[in-house]
Formats: C-alpha cells, sequence, structure tokens
C-alpha cells in the first residue's frame, strides 16, 4: 500500500531521545511497488523532517532506505540490521524470527486495521478459483507468492497451478484483465476500493475474497532496541495525527491514526505461515 508506507515512513524519527553522530538509517520495503526510490526518498525525507520537529528531535537525525524488491529488502535487513523498518505483513512472517522483529504500530485506514484481498475476473467468466488453474493471473502482490500462498489463500491453493503475472502497477493489470490478457488480478483493500475510479469495458467480480488480514506497519528489532524504546516510539506515532501539521500528512495519505499494537493480532497469521504449504 504505497500511502500507508510512505506516511509511516514520516513517522520513524522518534527512535531515541537523542540522535546518532550519523543519521539513522529507516528501511522502508515496499515489495512490488511502482513508486521509484528516487521520488519516495524525496518524500520521506520531508515528511521525517516534520517529524524531527514534532517529536523535538535535531533535524536530519534519521534518513531512509527505500527499496521495493523483496530480495533486497532482505539483503539490506541481513547487512544493515536497522532498528526499524517498514515491511509488508509477508516479509515480517518471513524474517521475524531469524532477525528478532516485533511488531509496533499499525495503521488504521477506514476504520480498520486489517484487510481482505480479492480474486478479481470477468463477470461471469470463472466462478471459483480451482477454474483459474493453468490460467494468467497478475497483481503487484505477486511479487511475494508465499505470502499470497500462505496467509491470502490459507495453504488451501498451490500457486503452482497458476500462470502467475506480477505487476508493479494494479492499474496496468486490470487493464490487461479488461481486454482479456489476464483471466484473474489479486487485489488488496486499497487496490479494490479504487476500482470504482476506473471505467472499465468489462464489469468485474470477485471469485474469492481472503479473511481478515491484519495491516503491518512499523516493525522494530528486539534486539537492538529496548522496551522503553519501542514504547515511546509507538507513543509518538500514536500522537502524530493529532498534531496539526501531522494531522495534514496524515490527511493526505489517509491514514487515521498509527495505534501501537499486541504482537497477539498477528500470531494468527504466524501459525498460518507456519503450517502453510
Amino acid at each position: 500500500m504505497r500511502k500507508t508506507y510512505l506516511i509511516v515512513t514520516s513517522l520513524l524519527a522518534s527512535l531515541t531521545a537523542n540522535a546518532a553522530p550519523n543519521p539513522e538509517m529507516i528501511l522502508v520495503c515496499y515489495p512490488g511497488g511502482a513508486v521509484n526510490a528516487k521520488d519516495a526518498n524525496a518524500a520521506m525525507s520531508s515528511m521525517l523532517r516534520v517529524v524531527e520537529r514534532v517529536g523535538q528531535w535535531p533535524e536530519n537525525s534519521f534518513t531512509s532506505l527505500f527499496t521495493a524488491k523483496a530480495d533486497e529488502c532482505k539483503k539490506q535487513i541481513a547487512d544493515k540490521h536497522p532498528k526499524f523498518a517498514i515491511t509488508s505483513l509477508g516479509l515480517y512472517l518471513e524474517l521475524r524470527s531469524q532477525h528478532n522483529l516485533v511488531p509496533v504500530v499499525q495503521p488504521k485506514i477506514k476504520g480498520q486495521s486489517s484487510e481482505r484481498y480479492r480474486v478479481m475476473v470477468q463477470k461471469d467468466k470463472y466462478q471459483n478459483l480451482d477454474q483459474l488453474k493453468g490460467k494468467a493471473v497478475g497483481g503487484t502482490v505477486l511479487e511475494e507468492p508465499s505470502f499470497i500462498s500462505k496467509i491470502v489463500l490459507a495453504g488451501k491453493y498451490d500457486l503452482a497451478g497458476f500462470n502467475l503475472k506480477p505487476s508493479h502497477q494494479a492499474i496496468r493489470a486490470l487493464r490487461s484483465l479488461d481486454k482479456g490478457e489476464l483471466d484473474a488480478v489479486i487485489l488488496n483493500e486499497q487496490q479494490f476500493n479504487g476500482l470504482a475510479s476506473l471505467q472499465m469495458s468489462k464489469p468485474l467480480e470477485a471469485i474469492f475474497t481472503s479473511e481478515q488480514i491484519p495491516l503491518m506497519g512499523v516493525v522494530a528489532n528486539s534486539t537492538t532496541t529496548t522496551p522503553e524504546e519501542r514504547l515511546r516510539f509507538g507513543q509518538a506515532l500514536e500522537g502524530m495525527c493529532a498534531d496539526s501539521e501531522g494531522k495534514k500528512l496524515c490527511d493526505l495519505f489517509g491514514v487515521e491514526a498509527f495505534t501501537t499494537v499486541d504482537a497477539a493480532v498477528f500470531e494468527p497469521m504466524v501459525k498460518l505461515w507456519t503450517n502453510g504449504k
């Protein structure tokens, strides 16, 4: 979710009470996203300056490193060991044990801190996922096939049975679906909500809707951060959208609030990941 990743990044200046001799690197992972690193880092830089002022931290205390590649994110976490990062839920589930990751905050969007995924097809063309076996299935979320298989599809379908066509732009995948170049597209909640603004020549329908899946926001390395740092960090983020300037940023990106979260919220997802195919 592009908006969530950018706005959360702007709030990460709340890491410590004192600026490090060198800026603290904040890793931002947006697998499959269409945002380029130059634009993303420019937006993040301006937002970080606002948060430094709000949180009364020295200017330029923090910097960001952005990637839209899951493999690059894994490499950066392994090489640089950032204290805090924005990751997808799939990356958190995959890396949590190896890198001691714990969730810190979740975004709240339209009153929800969870979302559903949907498999969209041309209306009346297919009735279920079994009929898509061997067919072309696209979507930005396919950058993380293990997440789709284990979490979205709850381990009930083997993605090897589909002809996967990952895309960096949801709208491009949907246009291909409209033209019949794709048989189906997998959408997250934000992408699905944007369908109403698109003019499609053929009506679409969902033949699969996932269970509610918690939104992932910010994670911390529990061995390089203290409980006090994580608590203070979470509290700072919770207050961000109530600040007059911070609220403008939150409104701009459609985020109502950030809430601290207990790791237990993600335990059902951990179980699915562990038991999944």
